[in-house]
């Protein structure tokens, strides 16, 4: 029998699509054995059945094939294929690790409650059988575990969370990629279009093809550009929907095709190299300290989707109006900044982080429409759609969750597009029937008269719609929501 070290080893790929700083991958490589690269589409696992693990959502599910075919193609490259087999993870790698005589099953671990739950699945099926298995740290700058407070718990508010990963120093160096590896040939692998993760009939992912390229090449790439020419002006340009500010990097930071790790080393090296960047990547690291605090905070809270983190919420009056719900999904509110993001989040999948604030306010202040209808619609529509940071920030703008907005905080969505949006450009471009109206009125055209509406070709109420709350009575009716649940829960 082959020992244990020339045997055939699996790498299980999960949210880690890529070859760089992929400790898993590292550790089988240097074994020098035949490496098995793995992915498994499990739908199936009974820990799956539990609400707060959710299936993929349709534009993510997109992106997942995009990623695993370029994953495919970089291993390829170094003389291996990734293997896709499509079912409960435990039983199909125990299965594999049978049918090829492994030696060992390597994986990152992922700090979530059903990923972690899928993992020890795996690793009682692998010990029941006798192959080894090792599992590795690789999701985050830091583990849950070790930040916590005097009752054992994560913390609830950001800045002394973050204060406290910094205080623990660089994150591990991030790891090289395999130069080579050699693979197992013959092996039965599901065709990834069987498994049916893109839209065929009717094909609604046009903007995403247009919008984006995934894969591990692009991630670095992206890092790599923005470093060199996008992150000067980030602290104030990250606001600015009209402009492109921001890193573009959620998306592939969510299926890991890069690591937090390889940005955090990388914005470091650039704010030593030139010093004048240093503001501008504190912000940038802050914002990946924020995706770090969601994740910390599902780890304590598995249901973060389903329930207010804080109980007194539980007593909101919120209203029922599916026909006001509909409007603001499709972009047809009525406020120019509002509509212009959710159409920029149906055609790219993402949408300009100011404005997920000003479009979540809305929702859950002006309608009064339970922050959960948002998050789910977030959820299937974000190509970054993200199981910690879509529910902890939709519960952040709601004021039920972790460092939660003030209640008082209302949005007003003139104000936003005028201050954010000051010559209309990003309402110009994404709602195109107001593009003729003067930016003196692009973010409030029911106040224009008839002559300066038929001038700009605006019909309101036929070609685009009349507001559907008043922002002044949307604020009062918000206001006097959040002190009944105030009043309720000190009395």
């Amino acid at each position: 029998m082959p020992s244990q070290t020339t045997r055939p080893c699996i790498v299980w790929f999960r949210d880690d699509l890529r070859l760089s700083d992929h400790p898993a991958l590292h550790a089988a490589s240097r074994t020098g054995a035949p490496v098995v690269c793995l992915y498994v589409l499990d739908e199936h696992s009974p820990t799956l059945k539990t609400p707060e693990a959710r299936p993929l959502g349709g534009a993510a599910r997109w992106w997942l094939a995009q990623s695993l075919r370029a994953l495919q193609a970089s291993l390829t490259g170094l003389g291996a294929t990734l293997v896709l087999r499509k079912g409960p993870a435990a039983k199909v790698i125990a299965d594999l690790a049978r049918e090829i005589d492994a030696g060992t099953v390597f994986w990152n671990e992922i700090a979530q409650a059903p990923h972690l739950a899928v993992a020890g699945q795996v690793a009682k099926a692998l010990d029941e059988i006798g192959v080894g298995r090792q599992s590795f740290a690789g999701d985050l700058l830091v583990e849950p575990r070790a930040i916590r407070n005097k009752e054992n718990r994560g913390l609830r508010v950001f800045t002394p969370f973050w204060r406290r990963v910094q205080s623990l120093g660089n994150p591990p160096t991030p790891l090289p990629a395999p130069k080579k590896l050699s693979g197992v040939k013959d092996l039965a692998s599901d065709r990834l279009e069987d498994w049916k993760l893109e839209p065929a009939k009717p094909d609604w992912a046009g903007g995403l093809r247009e919008s984006w390229k995934p894969g591990e090449a692009q991630a670095q790439a992206q890092l790599k550009s923005f470093l060199k020419s996008g992150v000067a002006g980030y602290t104030g340009e990250r606001d600015r929907p009209d402009r492109d500010g921001t890193s573009r990097l959620s998306p592939h930071l969510r299926f890991g095709e890069i690591s937090p790790r390889q940005l955090w080393h990388a914005a470091r090296f650039a704010a030593a190299e030139h010093p004048r960047l240093a503001g501008d990547i504190e912000k940038l690291l802050s914002e990946l300290g924020w995706r770090e605090f969601c994740r910390h905070l599902l780890f304590d809270v598995p249901d973060l989707a389903m329930r207010n983190l804080q109980p007194s919420f539980d007593a909101f009056p919120w209203k029922s109006d599916a026909k006001a719900l509909r409007a603001w999904q499709r972009g047809r509110t009525g406020y120019p900044i509002v509509d212009a993001g959710m159409r920029e989040l149906w055609h790219t999948g993402v949408m300009h982080n100011r404005v997920r604030m000003v479009v979540a306010s809305f929702l859950v202040k002006h309608l009064l429409i339970d922050w959960r209808h948002g998050e789910q619609w977030f959820w299937d529509t974000l190509v970054d759609a993200d199981a910690a940071s879509n529910p902890a920030n939709w519960q952040w703008v709601a004021g039920s969750g972790a460092d939660a907005a003030p209640y008082f905080r209302v949005f007003n969505p003139i104000l936003q597009g005028e201050k954010f949006d000051p010559d209309g450009v990003y309402v110009r471009h994404w709602v195109p029937e107001l593009k003729a109206l003067p930016d003196n009125l692009i973010h409030q055209p029911w106040t224009a008269t008839p002559l300066e509406l038929a001038s700009a070709g605006v019909e309101l109420g036929n070609n685009y719609p009349e507001p559907i709350v008043d922002h002044k009575v949307g604020r009062e009716r918000a206001l006097a929501a959040y002190a009944k649940v105030r009043n309720a829960s000190t009395t």
